[in-house]
C-alpha cells in the first residue's frame, strides 16, 4: 500500500509534511494579501514623517519591541486597558510590523498623547523617575546621538519602491527637518504618533 511506503520512509514522510502544510498556508495567506482591509491603509493613516521614521528605526534598533508590542487584541481584557483594539490597515506602512506579544514593558500601540514629550524625555533618561517599579534600562546616549538626515532619505526612497507615498519634495526635505535633531527626539515623535492617526478607532469603528 502507498501510506505504507510512505510511512516507513522518513524523508519522503518529511517532504510530504513541508508539502502539505505550505498549501495549507498559501491558502490562508494568500487571499489576504488581496483584501482591501490588508493592503490599504486604514482612514487617517499616513506614511510616516521624516522624523518620525527616523524614531521608528532607533526603537527597532535599541530593541524596545523585545519588550513592547504594538497589537491590541479583540478581547476585552486588553481593549479596556489600552483601547480600541488592532486592525491590519494601521500598520500598512509598516516594515517590518512591530506586532508581537512579548509583554514586560505595556503595549505601545495607542501610547501617543497619553503622556507628555517631557514625560517620554525623563522615562528615556531615569525610567524610575516617573514609574519606580520599572525595570526598563535607561536610554541617556540617544539624547547625545543625532539622526543622520542622509540615511532617512535613502530609507523613504527605499520604502517608496515598496509603495509608500513619498514625493520628491518629502524626501528632499528630510535631510533638512532632521538636522540638529537627536534620536531621543525623534523616538518621542515616534511614540507620540502611535495610534493617533486612525479615525476608525476614535469613533470606535472597525474600518
Amino acid at each position: 500500500m502507498l501510506h505504507e511506503k510512505i510511512e516507513k520512509n522518513a524523508a519522503l514522510l518529511a517532504i510530504l509534511i513541508v508539502v502539505a502544510i505550505s498549501f495549507g498556508g498559501l491558502v490562508q495567506i494568500v487571499p489576504l494579501m488581496f483584501k482591501g482591509a490588508i493592503v490599504e491603509p486604514a482612514d487617517g493613516v499616513q506614511p510616516y514623517s521624516a522624523i518620525r521614521l527616523a524614531g521608528r528605526d532607533v526603537y527597532i534598533a535599541e530593541g524596545c519591541y523585545n519588550c513592547h508590542s504594538q497589537q491590541i487584541r479583540p478581547f476585552r481584557s486588553e481593549t479596556e486597558r489600552y483601547g480600541h483594539y488592532s486592525v491590519a490597515g494601521e500598520f500598512v506602512y509598516d516594515h517590518p510590523f512591530q506586532w508581537g506579544s512579548k509583554r514586560t514593558g505595556p503595549d505601545l500601540a495607542r501610547v501617543g498623547g497619553i503622556y507628555s514629550d517631557d514625560w517620554h524625555w525623563l522615562h528615556m533618561i531615569d525610567p524610575r523617575a516617573v514609574v519606580p517599579e520599572s525595570n526598563m534600562p535607561a536610554y541617556p546616549w540617544l539624547a547625545e546621538r543625532m539622526v543622520n538626515g542622509e540615511v532617512v532619505q535613502r530609507r523613504m526612497r527605499a520604502l517608496r519602491r515598496l509603495g509608500h507615498p513619498y514625493s520628491d519634495e518629502d524626501i528632499q526635505s528630510a535631510a533638512e527637518q532632521l538636522q540638529g535633531v537627536t534620536e531621543l527626539e525623534a523616538l518621542i515623535a515616534y511614540l507620540q504618533g502611535l495610534g493617533t492617526e486612525w479615525t476608525g478607532q476614535r469613533d470606535g469603528g472597525d474600518s
